[in-house]
């Protein structure tokens, strides 16, 4: 059985990037819209990792994994933010709010896949 990677992001062409890498390496993805959508998809069945974009409507990242590590199903699941900000202070403060690691956007497939093999193997 393929791991389940959830890909959130309000662009549409970046969630198909994203699916289009992963599902092409053996992932089933699932997409939210932002972070209140990625909620509603958590609330259906567990993931094995999260990619999610830092400013999104509704819910931002940040905003999102806060909710996520309060969740019991989602505490280990490894965060990666995937975003186009760089900024250390940011970093920093994904980081106390539960994140596991850090793409910046726009990123090169193979590192995608790097990152995502690295936590899922």
């Amino acid at each position: 059985m393929s791991k389940v990677v959830l890909s959130v992001d309000d662009s549409a062409s970046m969630r198909q990037m994203v699916s289009f890498a992963l599902e092409g390496a053996g992932y089933t993805v699932r997409t939210a819209v932002d972070g209140q959508d990625a909620l509603d998809v958590l609330a259906k069945g567990p993931v094995d990792l999260i990619l999610t974009d830092l400013n999104m409507p509704r819910m931002d990242g940040l905003a999102l994994i806060r909710q996520v590590r309060t969740l019991p199903s989602c505490r280990f699941v490894p965060i990666i933010f995937l975003t186009t900000e760089s900024e250390d202070s940011k970093k920093a403060e994904a980081k106390a709010s539960g994140a596991t690691g850090w793409i910046v956007k726009p990123f090169q497939q193979d590192q995608l896949l790097a990152v995502v093999k690295r936590f899922l193997g």
